[in-house]
């Protein structure tokens, strides 16, 4: 992906997120002088990889297959308590976060706001392979039995709780409108935790055409003295 076509999806998800009226933590608007002026300890953020998200999952068409996250709090190395992690999400419509699961992470995916959130699940084989029986999940605290992937559509306010080994594909219901979705999980690591049933890759080729309008946190080790995840 071109860093202006990033550009331009990182200025619509913030606008999307005022429009919202989700606030996020001050530097998720630092510049990149910004950054490298700091004067303060960035390493919690570098380590628990904190910050913009976005990829198109290998597809080089993001408004197909692609997300926009911002990770919000995650653990880290020198934060051993610290087991818990949240993002917030924008998903379009029929924008497809292609199907997978996590081998450690369990999570909470919840629709906050906008239009309505279509989640579609599979059980998965001791090979790791899609199976078709039905999936047995919680919505909102109450058991849901779910064919092997039927559409479970979650509207605001709505979340489902994902278990380790599930496989998952989500995307905003189309005439809907965009979907703010908020995960709630364990501690999150998107270079070892999924498991991508057809997808190539997790994070996108850059090209760099333009300076970063935001640093994505796949940018920090590229643009950041010390930024490297585990320094």
């Amino acid at each position: 992906m071109k860093r202006s076509t990033i550009n331009n999806y990182l200025r619509e998800a913030r606008s999307f997120f005022e429009e919202q009226h989700f606030a996020l933590p001050p530097w998720a608007d630092w510049s990149l002088d910004d950054w490298k002026n700091a004067n303060t300890d960035c390493r919690a953020i570098f380590e628990g990889g904190l910050g913009w998200d976005l990829t198109d999952f290998g597809s080089e068409d993001y408004e197909r297959r692609g997300l926009m996250l911002f990770t919000i709090r995650n653990g880290n190395p020198r934060e051993p308590q610290k087991i818990y992690a949240e993002k917030i999400m924008v998903v379009g419509e029929n924008q497809e976060t292609p199907q997978h699961f996590h081998w450690d992470k369990a999570e909470d995916i919840i629709n906050r706001g906008g239009g309505n959130l279509v989640i579609e699940l599979w059980n998965s084989d001791v090979e790791e392979g899609l199976l078709e029986t039905p999936v047995e999940v919680m919505v909102d605290g109450i058991p849901r039995r779910a064919a092997a992937g039927e559409p479970i559509v979650l509207t605001t306010g709505e979340s489902i709780t994902l278990t380790t080994g599930i496989y998952h594909r989500f995307y905003g219901e189309a005439g809907k409108g965009r979907v703010l979705t908020g995960e709630v999980s364990k501690t999150n690591d998107d270079n070892t935790d999924n498991r991508f049933y057809d997808a190539p890759g997790r994070f996108p080729v850059i090209e760099e055409d333009e300076e970063p309008w935001r640093l994505l946190v796949s940018d920090y080790a590229v643009f950041l003295e010390g930024g490297k995840k585990g320094e």
